[in-house]
């Protein structure tokens, strides 16, 4: 996805104009940085337009949650501590939840998975690290396990990788979700999905046609067992599924 982009060069512009408006209304939420692009591919390392972004986040007091599989974020510690100090929350959840919050996404922690559904994205290993400086700098961070992938990273032995690892970080809470996948076009999500699973998992192949041959989604029996299974693990390792 980072081989063809398109850079919002207005967004400050934007973003400063709409930020002093609801701050002048008092109307404050959290802003999620970001739930469809992630705020730090390699791009910011020379654009800095995140970095820029929570500046004006900073400068009109508003708290944010940042969903990531970078370890860039690091970088901007100074300006997110700054921002855990003066932001304002909405009353409901004022003592609730950090002005802060740090999501770290993984769909597993194996380096040749990792390498084949997520080319590109900082390793594993390296965002774990984040991870832990973000719990060491007392913001917090907790991980979306966001999509863990049917018959790859879901089996039993993966989950216990996955939840002894972060159990072991004691992160504030994870938030599991299975997979989603749409589109018929070359680079939509579903052609990637189904390219690589052919590619590397051929025998799943024919499974993952049947699931999302007619949905988006994975079936309801596999959604409800699948949920039920992360309960079970969050209790048994004594992990929040929620903030």
């Amino acid at each position: 996805m980072e081989e063809k982009l398109a850079v919002k060069v207005n967004a400050l512009d934007v973003l400063d104009k709409q930020l002093a408006s609801r701050a002048r209304r008092n109307q404050y939420g959290i802003i999620v940085l970001s739930s469809a692009t992630d705020p730090y591919l390699q791009i910011e390392k020379q654009t800095q337009l995140t970095r820029q972004i929570l500046e004006l986040i900073l400068k009109h007091r508003f708290p944010v949650h940042i969903i990531t599989k970078s370890d860039l974020v690091v970088r901007d510690f100074d300006l997110l501590k700054q921002i855990k100090e003066k932001a304002i929350l909405p009353p409901d959840l004022e003592g609730k939840v950090s002005p802060v919050l740090i999501t770290f996404s993984f769909s597993s922690i194996d380096p040749f998975i990792t390498n084949i559904f997520e080319p590109g994205a900082t390793p594993p290993a390296q965002r774990l690290d984040a991870l832990s400086a973000a719990l060491d700098h007392e913001f917090q961070a907790g991980v979306s396990l966001m999509p863990l992938l049917p018959f790859i990273s879901d089996t039993g032995e993966h989950l216990i990788q996955l939840f002894e690892t972060f159990q072991a970080k004691k992160v504030k809470y994870i938030f599991p979700a299975t997979l989603t996948l749409f589109g018929e076009d070359k680079a939509d999500s579903k052609t990637l999905m189904l390219r690589a699973v052919e590619k590397h998992y051929p025998h799943l192949l024919q499974k993952y046609h049947t699931f999302f041959e007619q949905s988006t989604e994975m079936p309801a029996y596999y959604k409800e067992a699948f949920y039920k299974k992360m309960r079970e693990l969050c209790k048994q390792y004594g992990l929040k599924d929620r903030i």
